[in-house]
């Protein structure tokens, strides 16, 4: 049966609800503060949570925050019980991230009644989230045959060209073989790497210590990094022409250089991917009151809405019209990459128009940066 907490500091009002939940067969355990609840819920994980508003030591609001910020237990249902009739109390509540109101005195069917519609609609999330999560591991088990094994085929034939015909080949024609060799290992070795940056950041999205130690990382004049690491990427591809820098700098933002990186790496590679030569990828910095702004643009097929809305690892739209190269994780990668250090990511696209990807990341708390708008941003490619 599922597990209910109940956090009540009227210990008649308290037992009484635990009475019911128990006569129902709930495996039910009650707090009598605010303290003791966030205490117990962090050990029980519940799958509910029913909260007075009005206790000592620690208000239901306060409780209510504590565990919205905690990812094992950010979300769990909860239901407030409440003898406030007010609507601005009930706002403050759903803002934050209440679930659920019962009013004092409420009868058992009412009390029940909010506790199963809570618990189907969990439910129901939870069996869309194992849905989505199936669906991913079945593209994953699809998709990542074919991609390791497009760059080990290339490997594998010029070399097999090299032990053959090596004997009877120019220098130039080896070292040209070589080249086709180091490009598909290349290609192999970033895309291990990439599937085990998923992984990583799929366990790191669990372990808040692990993110707090993330927080603390820095990268001094970002728009260097960025600049360095576009050009890379542009280079690499072979359309250094087609680049186009706008850079605004801060003296630091708040993410390791690895991690910006990254992102830049993974944008403008998409960018350049999903793009013709010959047509400009843009890439921008401001600086936006708490937040460096990057912004990466091109002038490629574009996305439809619901396409948009379907962006994960190994999803490559329309890949029987448009074959590409790489698995697809670029995009999420960047995402969860920025949300983990307190940004976020943003995208928008119209088909056959192209694509503009928005990171927003923190900046540097202790190094507050003036604003310095997108329009006034000095050219620098």
């Amino acid at each position: 049966m599922p597990k209910i907490l109940v956090i009540e500091d009227e210990l008649a009002l308290l037992e009484e609800v635990l009475d019911i939940l128990w006569f129902e067969d709930f495996e039910a355990i009650g707090a009598e503060n605010g303290l003791d609840g966030v205490e117990k819920a962090r050990q029980f994980l519940p799958d509910l949570i029913i909260c007075d508003i009005m206790m000592p030591k620690l208000d239901g609001y306060g409780v209510l925050e504590e565990l919205r910020a905690q990812p094992e237990t950010g979300a769990i249902p909860f239901i407030f019980l409440t003898a406030l009739a007010d609507h601005s109390d009930r706002r403050k509540g759903m803002n934050l991230g209440a679930d659920d109101f019962l009013t004092k005195p409420f009868s058992n069917d009412e009390l029940l009644t909010a506790i199963r519609t809570r618990l189907d609609k969990q439910a129901a999330f939870d069996a869309v989230y194992q849905d989505r999560l199936d669906t991913l591991r079945q593209q994953v088990l699809l998709a990542l045959p074919h991609e390791l094994r497009t760059p080990l085929t290339g490997i594998l034939g010029y070399a097999e060209i090299l032990t053959i015909e090596g004997a009877g080949m120019s220098n130039e024609q080896v070292v040209e073989t070589g080249h086709h060799i180091r490009r598909s290992a290349l290609r192999l070795c970033r895309l291990v790497e990439n599937y085990l940056m998923y992984i990583q950041l799929g366990v790191i999205g669990e372990d808040q210590e692990t993110i707090e130690l993330l927080l603390q990382g820095k990268t001094p004049q970002p728009a260097n990094v960025i600049e360095q690491q576009a050009a890379l990427v542009a280079h690499r591809v072979g359309r250094e022409a087609d680049l186009r820098l706008f850079s605004a700098d801060v003296p630091t933002v708040q993410i390791f250089p690895d991690y910006l990186k990254k992102i830049v790496e993974e944008l403008v590679d998409n960018a350049f991917k999903f793009s013709r030569p010959g047509t400009l990828v843009t890439v921008t910095t401001a600086v936006d009151h708490e937040h460096y702004l990057l912004t990466v643009s091109d002038h490629g097929r574009g996305m439809k809405p619901e396409q948009i809305a379907s962006v994960g690892a190994y999803m490559q739209f329309e890949r029987k019209l448009h074959e590409q190269q790489g698995s697809g994780m670029g995009l999420i990668i960047a995402q969860r990459l920025a949300e983990i250090h307190r940004g976020a990511l943003h995208l928008e696209s119209c088909c056959d128009q192209g694509t503009t990807v928005r990171v927003m990341l923190p900046l540097d708390r202790d190094e507050p940066a003036a604003l310095i708008p997108v329009e006034d941003s000095v050219q620098s490619g």
